[in-house]
């Protein structure tokens, strides 16, 4: 079977090689402490494209890159293209905060989201408006986010067991978590595993 996440991971694969040198542009951040694996960033307001697919882990990630690369490949009112951008979110988009259980599990209903930041010089103003209704702009405000970076291929039980280790170390720090974890891509699916660029998300208090 096709690893679920591959399509996911292809929509940076223009500024990224097999070997894992990548010039996608990245949003910016304040690197506020860093242990091991796991780094506190404050990112500043964001701006994102996201869509919400109804289906299953599997057929979501292939759904939901055609919508979201359309829409910057010029499928929009004012047919323009946009530079890509690094990394790739996605979500369960039914998943809650739940600390006593805090695993990544099934979608409820089926339903999963998948995000990308805008290219810098952009405001709601002036994005282009997306042509299809189930692509949709969010700003997002200025966040403080617990970030655990890990390498290999992406799997939804690696996705899990990262989670687990994220939201364990939040535990650990006496800090409050205020979303559930998402998964942050930046490779394409040819990049060496072990040359993998991978990030679990989760925001804090």
């Amino acid at each position: 079977m096709k690893n679920p996440l591959a399509l996911l991971d292809s929509l940076i694969l223009t500024g990224c090689t097999v070997m894992g040198i990548r010039s996608s542009a990245e949003p910016q951040y304040q690197l506020l402490s860093e242990q091991g694996d796991v780094q506190i960033r404050q990112y500043p307001p964001l701006l994102i494209a996201e869509t919400v697919i109804d289906a299953d882990y599997a057929e979501a990630g292939n759904i939901g890159f055609n919508r979201l690369a359309g829409y910057i490949f010029g499928g929009n009112q004012q047919k323009q293209q946009m530079a890509m951008t690094a990394p790739v979110f996605r979500e369960n988009a039914g998943e809650h905060i739940a600390m006593t259980a805090p695993v990544l599990q099934q979608a409820v209903d089926n339903k999963w989201t998948m995000a990308f930041v805008m290219p810098d010089g952009y405001s709601l103003e002036t994005l282009p408006t997306p042509i299809d209704p189930q692509v949709t702009i969010k700003a997002l405000p200025t966040k403080k986010v617990a970030v655990l970076r890990y390498s290999g291929s992406l799997t939804l039980e690696k996705i899990n067991e990262k989670s687990r280790l994220l939201m364990a170390w939040i535990e650990q720090q006496q800090l409050t978590a205020l979303s559930a974890a998402r998964s942050a891509a930046y490779d394409p699916p040819w990049t060496l595993p072990a040359l993998r660029r991978n990030e679990i998300h989760i925001d804090i208090e």
